[in-house]
């Protein structure tokens, strides 16, 4: 699901892996979020990084829904919102 999401919309999903077992017990959760919090905490804060705005024509201040932007050396171009 994450790749077609990426492909296919503006959607860029990601899946956290933190270790071989998929259900650990409950009694483990408090360790594993002591061992991963600082990585997580940083991770989350890097969506405020890049590129982001409203794109709006320079005559009427309205905001322009489905514009391509492109990035030069990215090979994916997005689409405005409606």
């Amino acid at each position: 699901m994450n790749d077609f999401s990426y492909l296919h919309t503006n959607c860029f999903e990601i899946t956290v892996e933190l270790s071989c077992d998929k259900f650990p017990h409950a009694s483990e959760l408090p360790a594993e979020w002591e061992n991963n919090r600082e990585s997580l905490l940083l991770f989350m804060e890097q969506v405020h990084r890049g590129i982001k705005g409203v794109v709006r024509d320079s005559d009427t201040e309205q905001g322009i829904p489905n514009a391509i932007i492109s990035v030069d050396g990215i090979n994916h171009d997005v689409r405005t919102g409606t």
